[in-house]
């Protein structure tokens, strides 16, 4: 179990988290809702370890492998869909994702020839192929129509220990099977 124990980070002046606590599951998925500045994609950084709390603890991420999927794709330009997924993984691990993610005909191409879409694809591929214990998504699914939404969210379902993802959109958060939901900034509550 993953406990997050009265978690404070500020920027400045300005709070971006105060006194959060919960317990997120070993398994499963569990959505971060709340209104934009609320706090969810912080918490993600936190809960990545790309940003220490002022306040607070995280406990039961040790040895566990995190991936994460940003707001913005964060691929290398210079490099093609397979190159940039198989950074993090095997040639063969990246091209089967990427097939599974329907871009079989743009394995050799580079983000500035992929629409956005197909970015956003490779995006989540490089983090399926990074780690399938701990998946971090925030607003994963941007600039995807409803088809690729499913595609994209079943091969996360079924390749990822435990999700948890950033949303406004209470679809996304059932496509991905979250059970569970961490109001920002209430406490963890059940839906």
């Amino acid at each position: 179990m993953i406990v997050l124990s009265d978690i404070v980070v500020r920027f400045g002046d300005r709070v971006a988290l105060q006194g959060i606590s919960a317990s997120l599951p070993d398994e499963g998925a569990v959505a971060l809702r709340g209104v934009s500045g609320a706090g969810k994609t912080t918490l993600l950084r936190v809960l990545a370890g790309l940003l220490q709390p002022d306040a607070g603890s995280v406990s039961g991420l040790a040895g566990r492998r995190i991936s994460m999927v940003f707001q913005e794709d964060r691929l290398l330009p210079w490099r093609t869909a397979l190159q940039n997924v198989s950074l993090v993984s095997n040639e063969a691990r990246a091209r089967e994702l990427l097939m599974q993610l329907d871009l079989s005909d743009a394995l050799a191409l580079r983000p500035p020839a992929l629409s956005g879409g197909m970015r956003r694809r490779v995006a989540i591929a490089r983090a399926l192929a990074y780690s399938d214990d701990v998946l971090l998504l925030d607003e994963p699914f941007n600039g995807l129509d409803e088809t690729r939404r499913e595609q994209a969210a079943a091969l996360i379902r079924a390749s990822a220990r435990l999700i948890v993802v950033a949303t406004h959109d209470d679809q996304d958060a059932m496509l991905l099977g979250a059970d569970r939901s961490l109001a920002l900034p209430l406490s963890l509550i059940h839906i």
